[in-house]
């Protein structure tokens, strides 16, 4: 569990750490002695450069963050799709075994939209554990019978199963796949960095000034990280796939 998971939180710690950095860097100006105009020159050349770098880091990260969000979406319509698909091909099967397979995927079909709309990640996670059981029944449902009696039905209906547990697999690892720690951490560091300069190199003690580009920042990492996670923040991926084809199924097989 980390921060990154809760971008309120993130907006808050981001913040306050980097309008305490600001404040540090005043506080240093305030105790040191004032720079020289030709050391003020350097050092705005260092302060635009690390800005600079903090602003492309950022635009890199917010890029991997919106494709990891895109890759999300794309993964609940093709479960949609799967779905759906194996819906129809159950007719395939013989009648009462079609009969169990759509009973079984409605159910599943329940399951998956409670995954998308669970903000709670523990019961999200119990929620894939229920998952997990639902497909072993769906995939007894429609083993193929022996060698013998296969009929082309009786495979398709078994290959679109298997579609459907892949497509599961595939979205749960795209909610997995989180900007990693590291990334997170070298920005931050650079923001800090950034903000201790800023404040250190104001000419005169102006908060309104000093903190625009603290907010900034911490909206920007407010964003990403909003974008970044799958359970938390105002930004989500919503099973609108799925609820279309829970609306459109038949109440009974």
């Amino acid at each position: 569990m980390t921060v990154t998971n809760y971008p309120f939180g993130m907006l808050l710690l981001a913040a306050g750490s980097f309008g305490l950095a600001v404040l540090v860097g005043d506080t240093l100006r305030r105790r040191m002695r004032p720079l020289y105009d030709e050391e003020r020159k350097d050092f705005d050349i260092v302060v635009s450069s690390t800005l600079t770098l903090l602003a492309l880091l950022i635009g890199f990260t917010f890029s991997m963050a919106v494709s990891r969000y895109d890759q999300r979406k794309t993964y609940e319509e093709q479960e949609a799709n799967a779905i759906g698909t194996e819906y129809l091909r159950a007719d395939l099967l013989p009648q009462v075994r079609a009969a169990r397979v759509r009973e079984l995927l409605r159910r599943y079909l329940e399951q998956r939209i409670a995954f998308y709309t669970e903000r709670d990640r523990a019961r999200a996670l119990k929620i894939e554990a229920a998952t997990s059981a639902r497909q072993h029944e769906l995939w007894s449902a429609v083993l193929l019978a022996p060698p013998a009696e296969v009929t082309i039905g009786q495979a398709l209906a078994t290959a679109g199963m298997n579609d459907v547990l892949n497509s599961e697999g595939y979205t749960e690892a795209a909610w997995r796949n989180r900007i990693p720690v590291a990334a997170w951490t070298l920005m931050a560091s650079i923001a800090v960095v950034c903000c201790l300069m800023l404040g250190f190199g104001a000419r005169r003690k102006d908060w309104r000034m000093l903190l625009i580009v603290p907010i900034v920042v911490a909206i920007a990492f407010f964003l990403i990280s909003d974008l970044d996670s799958p359970w938390g923040g105002a930004i989500r991926v919503a099973p609108q796939n799925l609820q279309s084809l829970a609306d459109s199924l038949p109440h009974r097989g």
